[in-house]
């Protein structure tokens, strides 16, 4: 018997809530997870949903999405290196498992283009540091037209990802891929705006994450004891890549309370978001001046 669209996803959202997975690469229930994995297969648009939930599916794309349902289950992959796509920031990427499924609440900064704290239009340069899929910088470049983005990642692997996604949105010219372990090969460069969802998960919560996080690069996750080995060095070394008005912000998730009580004197400003997440902090190139020597010294382990 022939199934719609809607009686599909109901179907497969009930089988995968059977399956007990966890959620956390774009979705955060069982029933939007399967939307994806139906409206994929079917190769229909999310945002024509509403004309589509009555379309009766063929039996080609109904064992297609329960291949894809089965794989998801039995090998707990995310969706997204089912599908080999995400959205960020409003645009789609290509990722696949050289790369973390892309998920930053720093999505909600570029749509409003770090107002208030930089003014758009003196945004020229912009670094976006562990770049992975490319999705930070390539969401920078499409919200600062004029702007030039470093897309820097110590992995190889990484890069070439980026690269599909740089060639996809057509920013050959003011999008590069750089093979750069933090700023180590970006001579004196110095940006606008350096922005970064670096590694933050420490040894002991590495081992207590879920299977489908463990589906994704290590060295995109891990990072030391207290999850702050990336994060040390981009605050011990910003200062010397900033503009006299630039910004920097990172990402630092479960790791924020750690990070606060490395640097007890730094005035991070976290942020709130209006589409949840957490764990971000905004420094200026002013405060990271000022505080010079606390972030030196916390470096140091």
């Amino acid at each position: 018997m022939a199934l719609t669209v809607e009686e599909m996803i109901i179907t497969l959202g009930q089988q995968l809530a059977d399956a007990q997975l966890f959620y956390g690469h774009g979705s955060d229930n069982p029933h939007d997870e399967a939307a994806e994995l139906v409206f994929f297969a079917a190769g229909l648009k999310h945002e024509q949903a509403s004309d589509c939930y009555r379309q009766a599916l063929d039996e080609t794309v109904i064992l297609k999405v329960r291949a894809l349902v089965e794989r998801r289950i039995q090998e707990r992959l995310p969706a997204a290196y089912l599908t080999r796509r995400m959205w960020f920031a409003g645009h789609e990427f290509y990722v696949d498992e050289r790369v973390l499924v892309p998920r930053s609440p720093i999505a909600e900064l570029i749509h409003a283009q770090f107002e208030p704290w930089l003014k758009p239009s003196q945004v020229r340069r912009v670094l976006d540091i562990g770049t992975g899929s490319g999705c930070i910088a390539i969401a920078c470049a499409l919200a600062f037209p004029a702007a030039l983005v470093d897309a820097a990642d110590i992995s190889p692997d990484a890069l070439s990802v980026t690269r599909i996604n740089i060639d996809r949105h057509q920013l050959d010219g003011r999008v590069r891929a750089v093979q750069s372990d933090v700023f180590s090969q970006l001579a004196d460069d110095r940006y606008d705006l350096i922005v970064s969802n670096p590694p933050y998960v420490s040894h002991a919560e590495m081992d207590d994450l879920p299977a489908e996080y463990l589906r994704e690069p290590e060295l995109g996750l891990r990072a030391g004891a207290d999850g702050l080995d990336v994060v040390r060095r981009i605050l011990a070394e910003a200062e010397n890549h900033l503009q006299s008005q630039g910004l920097l912000v990172v990402e630092v998730g479960d790791s924020e309370q750690a990070l606060a009580d490395a640097y007890p004197s730094v005035p991070f400003l976290w942020l709130e978001f209006e589409q949840g997440g957490g764990g971000v902090f905004v420094l200026t190139a002013a405060q990271l001046i000022e505080h010079r020597g606390a972030l030196a010294a916390g470096a140091i382990r």
